[in-house]
């Protein structure tokens, strides 16, 4: 699984925690967010905001028991110009309690995938980030960058949620649709280095699996880390090539199906 350094997570959260910032204040509070269009930037602020503060709580009381998970948010300012302080702070926040001291200590987990509870929770706060920073970015025209290492990760951590062991609990129409007799899909990342862009993925009959790596596949699709993170959570569309820079070789409409059935986040 293509795994990020900590600290570089860490302070990825943060970066890009600053630049969702920045693209909110530019768009303004009431304005639409065309990739989340249920939400305006009010609501994602107040979403990502949130989420960071009470995943830091779980980590910082070393939460494992679901039924004391905190009940309460933080509450978003009333005044939009102290937003980007307001998120700075939760992004520091989340940031400091996926401390290196806390990345393997006893943290509940919702995915039940093995992995510890902080670093479960480093991703999926690394996720929040970078794809509501896409959303963000998309409300004030503006352009919204992603290393490819960064998304190569959330990628390898998108699939990880998608077959975890509690996905069907939590997702049980998604869980059933994406199950199959065999169907195979390929994910190629173009920029990433060492072999680590690679994802391959099967339909099963009791459910979907994923590993690294390549085979032949019935569908396979190709393009820069960026584009494939952000067609996965939905945020551009698989056959807009000139939005993507996505290239599919094999069966289309499989790989649509997949990409329609298998959202995991808000928005």
């Amino acid at each position: 699984m293509t795994e990020l350094n900590a600290e570089l997570a860490r302070q990825a959260i943060v970066e890009h925690t600053r630049r969702l910032a920045e693209s909110a204040a530019a768009a303004g509070p009431e304005a639409a967010v065309p990739t989340a269009p249920k939400w305006t930037v009010s609501d994602l602020v107040a979403h990502v905001g949130q989420t960071q503060n009470w995943v830091a709580g779980i980590i910082e009381r070393r939460i494992t028991d679901p039924t004391q998970l905190p009940t309460e948010m933080a509450v978003l300012p009333a005044d939009p110009r102290e937003w980007q302080a307001w998120l700075t702070e939760s992004a520091q926040r989340v940031a400091s309690a996926c401390s290196d001291d806390a990345l393997d200590a006893p943290v509940f987990n919702p995915a039940g995938d093995g992995r510890p509870g902080a670093r479960f929770w480093m991703s999926s706060m690394l996720n929040e980030a970078v794809v509501h920073g896409f959303d963000a970015a998309a409300a004030a025209d503006r352009p919204a960058d992603v290393d490819a290492g960064i998304a190569a990760a959330l990628i390898s951590n998108h699939f990880a949620m998608l077959t975890s062991p509690t996905w069907e609990m939590q997702r049980s129409e998604s869980a059933h649709a994406i199950r199959g007799t065999g169907q195979t899909l390929q994910w190629l990342a173009t920029d990433t280095v060492d072999g680590a862009g690679a994802w391959f993925v099967e339909r099963r009959p009791d459910g979907a699996a994923w590993k690294p790596g390549t085979r032949q596949a019935d569908v396979t699709v190709t393009g820069p880390a960026r584009s494939l993170l952000l067609t996965l959570t939905r945020r551009l569309p698989l056959t807009d090539h000139a939005a993507t820079d996505i290239s599919l070789d094999g069966d289309t409409d499989l790989a649509q199906h997949w990409i329609d059935n298998t959202a995991h986040f808000s928005g």
